[in-house]
């Protein structure tokens, strides 16, 4: 069982942790509308502000940080300790994806819609090789409507954007098999990861079956558990950020069976990624009790496209 260690507390609910070659970890803090440094050390600056609700983030071939912002800081309330975000946002402007210069802070919204419909929440997003990106749009979440949305695809230009997979309900991480050939989504309250197969940049392969949105299950986590983002490791499992059971549970890309479950101690467990020169050291964003965590992980993570 992996040793889990504070790296740093006192976050407004992060997420979107990007390790990075100095050994600083970039990530967002929903709750403050800001990017965030954090050092080997712990320390951490802030070093844009967004607004809004940024969220999933990943590096581009530019080397600028690209970020889903959901549009919202959220409302909080604090029950046992744990910081839990309030549905639906008072708060909430609109969603977009956003690239910043880490180096000035200087933000720039690239989409905030597509084919005329607007972005509502994107939540994650991962790099192929070919420099373009899929995104997930995790939608909103009313009294009594819910968002049905989709899995993008786009170029870090600005150039192009359209929707890949669609309808889907709650769609959160994303991840590519190190071949490039799969992409996952992880839904967050029906707790299924999906795949599909990936024949080209942004051409997504529909299964034969009768699911509207022509995906492949993978794994419904059964219980009182729901899914937020995921990284993919070298060895191809999909290890995607468990909510409720709080922590990271590994799942085999051949037959969608755990490999392992990693308890964080935080139920509102929401993402992972990996750093170190052997990428061996996992980084987990621990979002409830606002710390950013990191463990000694069985298997290297994989290297990421940028």
């Amino acid at each position: 069982m992996a040793e889990v260690q504070d790296v740093c507390a006192g976050l407004k609910f992060p997420e979107g942790p990007v390790a990075m070659p100095d050994g600083s970890v970039v990530l967002v803090e929903i709750g403050g509308g800001t990017i965030t440094r954090v050092a080997p050390d712990g320390s951490t600056e802030v070093v844009a502000e967004p607004g809004g609700g940024p969220n999933g983030a990943a590096i581009g071939p530019d080397g600028k940080l690209y970020v889903c912002n959901n549009g919202a800081a959220f409302d909080y309330v604090d029950v046992n300790g744990l910081n839990l975000p309030v549905q639906p946002p008072s708060n909430y402007s609109n969603g977009r994806i956003e690239r910043v210069d880490l180096d000035s802070g200087d933000v720039e919204v690239i989409y905030d819609s597509c084919e005329g419909r607007p972005l509502r929440a994107p939540n994650d997003l991962v790099f192929d090789e070919h420099g373009g990106f899929y995104f997930t749009d995790h939608g909103l979440r009313e009294h009594r409507t819910s968002d049905r949305t989709a899995v993008f695809y786009a170029q870090p230009d600005g150039s192009s954007i359209a929707e890949v997979v669609l309808p889907l309900d709650a769609p959160n991480g994303i991840g590519l098999s190190p071949d490039g050939t799969r992409v996952y989504v992880a839904e967050t309250y029906t707790a299924c990861v999906w795949w599909w197969e990936v024949a080209g940049p942004g051409d997504v392969k529909p299964a034969e079956g009768l699911l509207p949105h022509g995906g492949t299950l993978l794994n419904r986590l059964p219980g009182f558990q729901f899914l937020d983002s995921l990284g993919v490791d070298a060895d191809g499992n999909v290890c995607v950020a468990t909510l409720g059971s709080g922590g990271i549970t590994s799942l085999s890309p051949d037959d969608g069976s755990i490999v392992d479950f990693v308890d964080t101690g935080d139920i509102l467990t929401t993402n992972v990624c990996w750093g170190g020169d052997d990428l061996r050291t996992a980084y987990m964003t621990l979002s409830g009790t606002g710390r950013l965590a990191k463990a000694e992980w069985p298997r290297p993570g994989l290297k990421l496209a940028h």
